[in-house]
């Protein structure tokens, strides 16, 4: 929630400050965007049985139990959403105690790159923008080192290419981005929290 309601703050500071009505517009249609994105993502219950047991559906869910074992990943954003790589890293490793580390995909092709090895698990926040095109060869980089690609886009060929894509809302500006690219974010790693039998309301100290 302070994530979010920080990045809400200055990017009202912003469009108030530019005096720009349309920006003041753009930030009108954030909430129903961020509530878009976590009904594309959030589990949906099988049936009210199921529910009772605590067993859910839905794309976060399933990507949660394909990664329940997983102990090192790397975070990627650029742009804006360089931000939303540092946000999910760090409820990484609060919510699920996994080694995650956050990078731009420009940095981390200088060096870190070496670390991939097939099977590696790297999520990458690539929403619409002047950011995508590049991380979209990224992506395609990632897929020659055999790299597991958790990608979180509301671009349909981007998501064709992860091996678990996590959808978002389109149309959303890009400068609005990281308020609606952190929801898929937040849920998996409360799902995968879960799936390893923590609770990510009592993280421990």
């Amino acid at each position: 929630k302070t994530y979010t309601a920080e990045l809400m703050c200055i990017a009202m500071l912003g469009a108030a400050l530019t005096g720009e009505p349309h920006l003041r517009q753009a930030l009108h249609m954030a909430p129903q965007a961020i509530a878009d994105a976590l009904a594309l993502n959030a589990p949906t219950p099988t049936h009210s049985a199921r529910l009772a047991q605590g067993i859910l559906r839905g794309p976060v869910a399933f990507v949660a139990q394909r990664y329940r074992y997983m102990r090192d990943c790397v975070v990627i954003g650029r742009g804006f959403n360089y931000a939303t790589a540092f946000e999910l890293a760090l409820k990484l490793k609060e919510l699920t105690y996994t080694i995650a580390e956050p990078y731009s995909s420009a940095d981390f092709l200088h060096g870190p790159l070496a670390l991939i090895e097939p099977g590696f698990p790297v999520i990458v926040a690539a929403p619409s923008g002047r950011m995508l095109p590049e991380l979209r060869e990224f992506i395609q980089i990632l897929a020659q080192h055999e790299a597991e690609t958790i990608v979180i886009s509301d671009d349909p060929a981007t998501l064709e290419a992860a091996q678990a894509p996590l959808p978002l809302p389109g149309d959303v500006p890009e400068w609005l981005s990281p308020l609606v690219a952190i929801a898929p974010g937040q849920l998996f790693a409360m799902h995968l929290a879960h799936a390893r039998g923590f609770n990510p309301d009592q993280p421990r100290a």
